[in-house]
């Protein structure tokens, strides 16, 4: 008896040493989970470093999404135990690693805010090293952000859901004085005739284009599949304001072009279209600040800016209150707060005709203007 109690007990030892190397291999794996050297690349156009490996092989690794990783540059700067997500799904103004769908490299930025090459003082020459910090740490929200739309229109209800296209009905905007839409130029969603058609049975006399330059939009024009004659007419009869956002909606640069944009747009007569490419975030947040300058409130903010993810994802209160309000609360919150300068805020009762008016005139517009501005809007 005792031979067998001791031959028992060598057994559970040797299970327990087993258990306990394979446990300590996992472990090791994870810490070793690395890359070293990459060359890192400066991408103007949103501000950020592109790291010089593709998404699929960043994943093929082992990283996934919602990790938590450190990214450090070869000058010493440290990004420690950020996000890695398919989207930009952090707080404005956060750092996150983002393998967004259709970029050639994955990329380090801060979300909607000021340029990371600058911000950490990169140049030609120096290279990035990426480790696992903490595997699966932001799953939750990488879960709840993760959505994607259709380019095929005979998945959609209507026209208008494809194109995204309305008009903004808030308290302080006449019926049919504002709308907006995905881009009725660009076309790699296959949206845009279906948005030009839109705006010329609304007859749209001013489009405000948030995502292009004029080098851009004379390349889509270029294209032999183009088919979007309203859109040409207006912009080549100068009915077409392009501004070439990027989302550092913060930023004084952002808010003088926001401006200046207005302030061109109240030259022509309306009815106007505010678009970016998919008609969601740079147009959100344009469309939140014309709302709440002429005196819309929250709720009539918070409900128009939700119609985009209804149409895009079929994402309402009713149907996914859980991502509906996680949307809410990465999305639109932080760009209302923005425009108040208060994180803390409580955005049903803050000022947020007042705070829209003092943005506008610190980024450049007249009195005179914002009051053209609200009358050419209003009923």
């Amino acid at each position: 008896m005792k031979t067998k109690t001791i031959k028992a007990v060598c057994l559970l030892l040797a299970l327990c040493l087993l258990a306990g190397a394979i446990a300590g291999c996992g472990a090791e794996e994870e810490k070793d989970l690395s890359v070293t050297g990459r060359a890192i690349t400066h991408e103007l156009e949103f501000g950020g470093v592109y790291i010089d490996l593709s998404i699929d092989d960043f994943n093929a690794l082992g990283f996934s999404y919602g990790d938590g990783v450190t990214v450090t540059f070869s000058n010493g700067y440290k990004l420690e135990n950020v996000p890695y997500y398919n989207g930009y799904y952090t707080q404005t103004g956060e750092p996150l690693l983002v393998a967004y769908p259709g970029y050639p490299y994955i990329k380090a930025c801060i979300n909607n805010g000021d340029d990371l090459w600058t911000v950490a003082g990169l140049g030609e020459g120096d290279t990035a090293d990426i480790s696992l910090a903490e595997a699966g740490a932001f799953a939750a929200i990488q879960n709840a952000r993760d959505i994607h739309y259709k380019d095929d229109r005979e998945l959609f209800a209507s026209d208008e859901v494809f194109a995204n296209f309305r008009s903004v009905k808030a308290t302080g905007i006449g019926e049919n004085k504002l709308f907006r839409s995905a881009s009725p130029c660009d076309n790699q969603h296959s949206r845009a005739p279906y948005v030009d058609a839109l705006i010329k049975a609304a007859g749209v006399g001013c489009v405000l284009n948030l995502s292009d330059n004029d080098e851009k939009i004379a390349g889509y024009l270029a294209k032999e599949d183009y088919n979007s004659p309203y859109f040409r007419s207006l912009y080549e009869n100068g009915g077409v304001i392009p501004l070439a956002l990027n989302m550092n909606f913060g930023s004084a640069d952002f808010r003088k072009k926001v401006a200046d944009g207005l302030i061109e747009m109240i030259g022509h007569e309306g009815p106007y279209l505010v678009h970016c490419t998919e008609g969601k975030d740079r147009t959100g947040f344009v469309c939140m600040l014309l709302e709440a300058l002429c005196g819309a409130g929250y709720d009539e903010i918070a409900e128009d800016y939700m119609i985009t993810y209804d149409n895009y994802y079929g994402i309402t209160k009713d149907r996914d209150e859980a991502r509906y309000t996680v949307i809410l609360e990465n999305v639109l919150d932080p760009m209302i707060r923005s425009v108040l300068g208060d994180e803390k805020a409580d955005l049903r009762t803050a000022d947020l005709a007042g705070a829209a008016e003092t943005l506008l005139k610190n980024a450049g517009m007249t009195d005179a203007q914002i009051a053209t501005l609200r009358e050419k809007l209003g009923a």
